[in-house]
């Protein structure tokens, strides 16, 4: 959630404080939103602020520099979140994109951009509250086909810089040396269920790129849709295996690199839980603590709040969410055996959550 201060245990016991440790030169290249520390606290050296266009040259200098340790650089890119101010009608931070001469031009519409029956209503609740961040209430189908084409250039943009990064790695000859990781913290409705923003738990927002490269070692086009993978969890064991430094202990975490580098363990985590916050209601954050819980198959995601606090869908046959199992009594079992995995993850970290558990 925005604003969230970093907690105070974890000052010192970064990713970046223990790739230091290690002996890698470290490094930040943008936007730095971690509340209640700096990146110099976290080990890394900040070699330019969040302009995107900085980034990448600044990213190639630090590169370039005569060093007898490796290096760690964080090149952290704000789009395509400049389409939080298209839907506010305010300038871009980043700059300018080109604009659609017609509707005819812009994407259609996704198949899943009705809203669907026995829909958690809070979300509907936090639009109707905060309209300055959800002016797409009001948008009409040709509204959101615009915003759509925009996300569109906006990821083209940032793409186009990411670009110039990988095209002055390899110009440095390394390449072969380096592992490179792309992800993101949050994705966007995108239109999906008349949402934009972030903050849902819909698939368009949680299930966010995960790419890892090392030329040589990974191979290129693998597409793992197997394993449950937690960005938040597994970033820091996966770049702390890869780097040779020490993983502390008693991290849920684990190093995606067997799965990079095709091989696969023969055990697995068989669920996954991602947290969001909703800004609506008294508490922190808004007091809107939402939770969910993805298994092999289905993601059942809980609410504090509305007419319809539950929901429970089959990732498999219905990737799109229109279809609320947990108003149905056939998948009782199914619902039954996901509220049960959210209270025992509940009363284990001892989460927020806990008091809304059904």
């Amino acid at each position: 959630s925005n604003n969230t201060p970093i907690n105070p245990e974890y000052k010192g016991r970064t990713l970046g404080n223990f790739l230091a440790d290690a002996g890698y030169d470290c490094a930040l290249a943008g936007k730095w939103h971690v509340p209640g520390t700096t990146p110099e606290e976290s080990g890394l050296e900040v070699i330019c602020d969040n302009r995107d266009d900085e980034v990448p040259l600044r990213s190639i200098e630090f590169m370039q520099r005569d060093r007898d340790n490796p290096f760690f650089l964080f090149a952290s890119f704000l789009n395509p979140h400049d389409i939080c101010q298209v839907a506010r009608n305010q300038p871009l931070p980043q700059g300018p994109v080109p604009e659609p001469a017609t509707v005819e031009e812009c994407p259609n519409l996704p198949a899943n951009f009705a809203i669907p029956p026995y829909s958690p209503d809070i979300l509907q609740m936090l639009r109707q509250a905060n309209r300055r961040v959800y002016p797409t209430i009001e948008y009409t189908e040709d509204d959101w086909r615009r915003l759509r084409f925009y996300y569109y250039r906006l990821c083209e943009k940032v793409d186009a810089e990411i670009g110039v990064l990988l095209n002055g790695l390899r110009d440095l000859g390394l390449e072969e040396e380096t592992y490179i990781v792309f992800t993101s913290d949050h994705g966007d409705g995108h239109g999906a269920h008349n949402w934009n923003q972030k903050t849902s738990l819909y698939e368009e927002v949680i299930n966010v790129p995960f790419i890892i490269s090392h030329k040589g070692v990974t191979r290129a086009g693998d597409v793992d849709n197997t394993h449950l993978v937690s960005l938040g969890l597994d970033l820091l064991p996966t770049l702390c295996d890869v780097g040779g430094a020490s993983v502390p202990d008693g991290l849920e975490g684990l190093s995606l690199r067997p799965l990079a580098e095709s091989d696969v363990p023969d055990e697995w985590r068989t669920e996954l839980v991602v947290e969001t916050i909703m800004d609506i209601g008294p508490g922190p954050g808004g007091g809107g603590a939402s939770r969910a819980v993805l298994t092999d198959r289905y993601k059942y995601s809980a609410y504090p709040m509305g007419r319809y606090r539950e929901q429970l869908v089959d990732l498999q046959t219905d990737p799109g969410e229109m279809v609320n199992l947990a108003v149905n009594a056939r998948f009782k079992d199914e619902l039954d055996d996901h509220r049960r995995r959210l209270r025992a993850w509940c009363e284990k970290t001892e989460d927020e959550f806990l008091k809304f558990c059904l």
